[in-house]
């Protein structure tokens, strides 16, 4: 397994595995409840270098050259501006207004989103991409690394605890209750 830097080549699978982390997220901000329309909406702002979903901050795992999985990391002090462009390419194609509850905050890089291929999941992909995810940011970086994770995950949720995430708080996003977890240098 190879886990590298994104580039724009790969934005198609990160929209997919996007919407594989954030389904009902996705369809809360669009209005929208087809996928593939979905979809291809995440595509446009993974392709663009100025938002929170784009390829510039994602990291892919891959494994025998095709991308197993992926991990969209930013610092969460630039939320407010990473997401300006997002509320306005919602305005612009579908004549919404955008407004979600502030998931991260400065003093924390921000794990928005990791997902795993589920033809792949259960083969140590997602536990290497957060390894890989702590390395780079907590110990070479001296960052605390942050994420939320649904309630109704159970499996994420240990997968994170298991990796040495704790619990810091509680988060309401899109109408969810979500534990905040980070992983701060020991």
């Amino acid at each position: 397994m190879v886990i590298r830097k994104a580039t724009k080549e790969d934005s198609g699978i990160i929209a997919r595995y996007i919407m594989l982390a954030m389904e009902d997220i996705a369809y809360e901000m669009t209005g929208r409840h087809d996928p593939h329309e979905v979809t291809a909406f995440l595509e446009d702002l993974v392709r663009r270098e100025d938002n929170q979903y784009t390829y510039a901050h994602c990291w892919v795992a891959e494994v025998s050259g095709e991308i197993a999985g992926m991990a969209l990391v930013y610092d969460g002090a630039l939320l407010d501006e990473l997401r300006r462009p997002v509320a306005e390419s919602i305005r612009q194609r579908y004549n919404r207004s955008f407004t979600l509850e502030k998931e991260t905050q400065a003093g924390e890089f921000y794990i928005d989103c990791i997902a795993v291929n589920p033809a792949m999941q259960g083969k140590g992909i997602g536990s290497a991409l957060l390894r890989f995810l702590v390395a780079e940011y907590v110990t070479r970086q001296g960052e605390v690394l942050g994420l939320l994770v649904d309630r109704e995950n159970p499996n994420a949720r240990k997968l994170y605890l298991k990796t040495g995430f704790t619990v810091s708080g509680e988060k309401i996003l899109a109408g969810k209750s979500m534990e905040h977890l980070q992983y701060t240098k020991r």
